[in-house]
């Protein structure tokens, strides 16, 4: 992907004490990345809710930058802004400021049509409580984002996709026949069954046992790295946030710190 002239100029880091940083604007250090295709942008992205008590301040002028192929944890305590900001940056809610790109298209300046579209094109979702649609077998689940795009053989492209995620067997079976393991192996099957450039994934183990949740996540690292798609996912689960190749720690709406875990350094550029 060639990146145009429409993002905008990235912005200058500003000094750091210890590892927060102290720039007004929140700025942080994009210095070290895997490659330099920018696939996401924010720009001083902000979101405020109004509360019994006022004006509720969740996002705070955060502003980011994602690569083509990079995997990015977003951490931090519970209220800190990690899941709406997963939902800003993937089109599902809109910012009360700020400008977001995915590849070269500004999703802040569409409306909810032209969002849904690039979604459906663009964009996996991994949930903790799996959304999957109940009236619907696995195999048909996975085939609803390919019809819903428009897509030919669906049936045909779905059932190679359970396929490599071990549930060909499974794929005449409801939700409520599958164990919390199979359930989120079709929900990663559905993520990637459109080749996504992104995929978004909210505390993908939560609802898992821990034997399990390896599994699965074993499986989300394979299927991304084979894919070359773009990870950003929030979790509280430190072992699977030093899986990525960045994790961005959330305190009170601000990326408040970019941490490079040990076996990200190699490879990223300096």
């Amino acid at each position: 992907m060639t990146i145009t002239g429409e993002f905008p100029a990235r912005p200058q880091s500003g000094k750091r004490d210890g590892n927060r940083n102290t720039h007004a604007n929140n700025k942080y250090d994009l210095k070290r990345m895997k490659t330099f295709e920018s696939v996401l942008k924010a720009q001083q992205l902000s979101k405020q809710v109004t509360s019994p008590g006022g004006l509720l301040t969740i996002l705070d002028r955060v502003d980011l930058e994602i690569n083509q192929g990079e995997s990015v944890a977003i951490v931090g305590v519970s209220g800190a802004g990690k899941t709406t900001l997963l939902g800003l940056l993937a089109g599902l809610d809109v910012p009360s400021e700020g400008k977001i790109w995915l590849r070269d298209e500004e999703i802040t300046a569409m409306d909810e049509d032209g969002r849904a579209a690039l979604r459906a094109n663009h964009v996996g979702f991994v949930f903790q409580s799996f959304h999957l649609i109940s009236s619907l077998t696995a195999l048909e689940n996975v085939m609803l984002p390919l019809e819903l795009s428009g897509a030919k053989h669906a049936s045909d492209i779905a059932l190679r996709a359970l396929q490599n995620v071990g549930l060909e067997a499974r794929r005449g079976h409801y939700p409520n026949q599958l164990s919390g393991g199979e359930k989120q192996r079709v929900a990663i099957a559905r993520a990637f069954v459109i080749k996504p450039t992104v995929l978004f994934a909210d505390e993908p183990t939560g609802n898992l046992d821990q034997h399990t949740g390896e599994t699965v996540i074993d499986l989300l690292f394979r299927m991304n790295s084979e894919s070359n798609t773009t990870l950003v996912l929030v979790t509280h689960d430190t072992s699977l946030a030093s899986r990525c190749d960045r994790i961005l720690h959330m305190n009170a709406g601000r990326i408040e710190r970019e941490e490079v875990p040990e076996h990200s350094r190699s490879t990223n550029v300096e």
